[in-house]
């Protein structure tokens, strides 16, 4: 059973999206993901688009066809992220999000880059897929996957779009085993304040993954590159504190609160953050 309804997801991102453009430190590239600090990355920006990068690494290995590949994003957000592969590839680039607002705001982005004719965003759910999306060689979820109301249909889902032979990745959230009963709580605020319903263990994806005919193929754990602690989040944590940590639900600064306790989650290795690769089977 789910813990968030698609309206309260869809609400949560209506809401809160024009602050994460506005304020967030990844607003000037589109980007509502972590920056992630990883070998090679030298300013922020390339910190933003580090996720991407190694997507764009997989499109080139993708195998010769007539038609340029078709990459799906499954919960595109502003479709920052297509965009940016689009601008560096050939490619023909479809955006999923729930979001009404996001999609409005993707579609400016399109049209701003020059794109319509490659790149298109659809208003609609990643577990019920809108008609006419067409087979993909590539999909990837970056920090959406978590949002999935159920997993085995999520892969259900990705088994139908993406064509035998291609690719899945997953870059998100997961689990890590822990007895420390200190973990309940924060991991409680996270998922409550950011609208998660799926936070697997790696184990748990994996088997989901190998129901629907998907192997692993590659898992790269990048909670060492996050940047944690920052002297932001220790102003947002001490507000918090003299707010009292009031109630979740609704709340306007639920983002905020989810995102402080994950934080404190990723520093005690209660959750990892991992780029995870599968192979759709024939």
């Amino acid at each position: 059973m789910s813990r968030f309804g698609t309206p309260e997801v869809r609400r949560y991102y209506d809401r809160h999206t024009p602050a994460f453009a506005a304020f967030g430190q990844g607003g000037q590239v589109g980007a509502i993901h972590r920056a992630v600090w990883g070998p090679g990355t030298s300013n922020r920006r390339q910190a933003f688009r580090y996720v991407e990068d190694r997507i764009a690494e997989l499109i080139r290995r993708l195998p010769q066809r007539l038609e340029a590949p078709h990459v799906v994003d499954l919960g595109c957000g502003m479709c920052a992220s297509l965009c940016y592969l689009a601008e560096r590839l050939p490619i023909r680039g479809t955006g999923i999000t729930l979001s009404g607002v996001q999609a409005r705001l993707a579609d400016e982005r399109i049209r701003e880059a020059g794109l319509s004719d490659r790149v298109r965003c659809l208003e609609g759910d990643y577990c019920d897929l809108p008609t006419g999306v067409g087979q993909a060689d590539l999909a990837y979820a970056i920090e959406s996957f978590v949002h999935a109301q159920d997993p085995a249909r999520f892969f259900a889902q990705c088994n139908r779009l993406i064509r035998p032979g291609g690719l899945l990745l997953i870059c998100d959230d997961f689990r890590r085993s822990t007895l420390d009963p200190a973990s309940a709580l924060p991991i409680d605020r996270f998922c409550r304040g950011w609208h998660v319903n799926a936070l697997l263990y790696p184990e748990e994806l994996h088997t989901f993954a190998r129901e629907a005919r998907f192997e692993h193929e590659s898992t790269v754990e990048l909670s060492s590159f996050l940047e944690l602690r920052r002297m932001r989040d220790r102003m947002i944590d001490a507000v918090l504190v003299l707010l009292g940590w009031f109630p979740l639900r609704d709340s306007r600064l639920d983002y905020l609160l989810g995102g402080s306790a994950l934080q404190k989650c990723l520093e005690k290795g209660w959750i990892g953050y991992d780029l995870v690769g599968f192979r759709r089977l024939g």
